[in-house]
């Protein structure tokens, strides 16, 4: 049961993920979640972001944000993002994450799930079948406290890094720094 709560891989933000290697292992499209994955909570999109999806989409892979949010927070994210998504989702539960992947045409087994929350995100990834990628929470530089929820989380990657059998089932996926 426990293995429900580990990341097929866990990596340090979302710009940390080589995105042509998911393309060279046959994976099609990417779920995002969007608060504290790919920006602070409720904050816009940035140009970083906006370059980021104009990248992957380049790139050929479909993309869809998966959120709890609501769609008005989801229009204003997307302003200038070309990406379908799905709000009110219920994470974790599978219909959302299962209708994410049918919005995308393609098999759950052609796609990648990236988020932020072990309870959350990986949680219902790993109950539908989908690889996921576990980032490390982003905040906003004056934000400085965390939940129990993510304290819990900590035990958890400290299980995930012992637990060696779990780790890495993407295989190489992240960015190499130039030497």
């Amino acid at each position: 049961m426990f293995w429900l709560l580990f990341p097929y891989e866990y990596v340090d933000s979302v710009f940390s993920i080589d995105y042509q290697k998911l393309v060279q292992k046959s994976y099609k499209g990417i779920i995002f979640d969007i608060d504290m994955t790919l920006v602070p909570h409720g904050a816009d999109s940035t140009k970083e972001i906006d370059a980021l999806f104009k990248t992957v989409h380049e790139l050929g892979l479909k993309t869809l944000l998966l959120t709890n949010n609501s769609e008005e927070r989801v229009r204003r994210f997307t302003k200038n993002i070309d990406t379908l998504y799905l709000c009110d989702a219920n994470k974790p539960e599978p219909e959302g994450f299962l209708k994410a992947v049918e919005m995308m045409e393609i098999k759950k087994e052609e796609t990648v799930y990236i988020g932020d929350q072990i309870f959350i995100d990986i949680y219902g990834a790993n109950k539908c079948g989908i690889a996921n990628i576990l980032v490390h929470y982003v905040t906003a530089e004056a934000e400085t406290k965390i939940g129990i929820r993510r304290n819990l989380e900590k035990i958890i990657l400290k299980l995930y890094r012992i637990t060696k059998f779990y780790q890495h089932r993407l295989g190489d996926i992240q960015k190499t720094e130039a030497v």
